[in-house]
């Protein structure tokens, strides 16, 4: 058997940057523990088939494994997840999966949308992080109708999240929403990681939430990376509107929060309808139903008007805490309702019809959206019709 000459260290790096054990990829790769421990420590050498079994198990390049050290991978996006801007750590595979694919969807669409004469779009850096965030607040609500009638007709966060989407798709910009790497369900993103980002552009602006948040954790992840694209400047957040001091988020990211708060819930409506008479809990579930918000927002909006202590904000946040976060399945059992939600309604349309119409092939269309050749057919068909199938 032909061995295969890797770099120990390699093969370590590639291990713990999946946040694998050594007994956990030795069991994905069908070897003994001490094996694998083995190959990392230069002790012996895997077999070219078990190399490449291992690069594709860790979902790194297999001539990675053959560097004399590990690259530098450097994402693509301005990061405001820290203070410093810094990224803490090297971003899992999962997230430079995802964040490269949207990179390739927005540039995809942008080059569409300017072979097609459209017009830059007007809210895209309107404003700038000098500017009021109320005043950035109103305008988002302005564009984009966020107000009571909205919510009226929303009969739950679900509801409130689609039509929010839908409104944001119709004023031009992409909305991603998934849980997990492509269609892989084994691939699941993590809230701890990231929460969202967004790509700053007059032609092809684009969103990405992650789904494995709850409902009104994403309507706000949404609120605040419309945010950055109404001041210009893209980024990966992890909007936190509830943290108790500003040094721990960067100062552009607790902009954008506060905007997003705004967006959703303007403080003198909220004003309005807060009663001072009425229990903490009660104000809290309430106001989270009306304006479609995590009670989080609600109790940082009480404290931040001064209807809550310090120490009644303390004691509360962490009951909520407490609480845990829902589990949510990713897009519902509807593959193809899922796969519009995952590539956005706007762009998975634009890329049947560019197919259909011989603009685009359809191995190009099937890698963008993430599925197989075959699938693709089956997708023309339930969301186009067999007409465009057939063409």
């Amino acid at each position: 058997m032909t061995e295969a000459l890797v770099t120990p260290q390699l093969l370590k790096w590639a291990r713990e940057r999946r946040h694998f054990s050594v007994h956990t990829a030795a069991n994905k790769v069908n070897v003994e523990p001490h094996k694998l421990d083995a190959w990392e420590k230069g002790q012996e050498r895997p077999t070219l088939r078990q190399a490449q079994s291992l690069a594709q198990t860790l979902n790194v390049p297999f001539g990675y494994l053959f560097l004399s050290i590990p690259p530098i991978e450097k994402l693509p996006l301005p990061d405001f997840r820290t203070v410093t801007g810094t990224p803490s750590s090297t971003p899992s595979p999962e997230f430079a999966d995802v964040l490269n694919d949207a990179l390739r969807k927005q540039e995809w669409y942008h080059d569409y949308q300017k072979s097609e004469g459209a017009h830059p779009i007007a809210f895209i850096g309107r404003f700038t992080r000098k500017d009021n965030a109320e005043m950035v607040a109103a305008d988002i609500r302005k564009a984009l109708r966020v107000n009571d009638d909205m919510r009226r007709h929303s009969q739950n966060w679900e509801q409130f999240l689609s039509e929010f989407v839908r409104r944001v798709e119709n004023a031009g910009v992409l909305v991603l929403r998934s849980g997990i790497v492509g269609t892989n369900t084994y691939r699941k993103l993590d809230v701890q990681e990231f929460r969202g980002f967004a790509i700053s552009d007059n032609l092809s602006p684009l969103i990405f939430i992650n789904a494995q948040d709850a409902k009104a954790a994403q309507i706000f992840t949404l609120a605040h990376e419309l945010a950055h694209l109404w001041i210009g400047e893209s980024g990966i957040s992890n909007p936190d509107y509830t943290k108790r001091s500003s040094q721990q988020q960067h100062l552009l990211d607790r902009f954008c929060d506060q905007i997003a708060a705004e967006t959703l819930v303007p403080n003198q409506d909220f004003l309005s309808r807060w009663q001072d008479k009425r229990p903490l809990e009660d104000n809290l579930q309430i106001l989270a139903t009306l304006y479609k918000v995590s009670e989080f927002v609600v109790l940082r909006r009480a404290y931040d008007n001064d209807k809550v202590s310090h120490s009644e904000y303390e004691a509360r946040f962490q009951k909520l805490l407490d609480r845990g976060r829902r589990k949510l399945k990713d897009g519902g059992g509807d593959f193809y309702r899922a796969l519009l939600v995952r590539n956005s309604n706007t762009l998975t349309l634009t890329l049947l019809s560019a197919v259909s119409e011989g603009r685009l092939s359809h191995r190009d269309a099937a890698q963008l959206l993430s599925v197989k050749l075959k699938t693709l057919i089956q997708v023309q068909k339930n969301i186009l019709g067999t007409a465009f199938a057939n063409a």
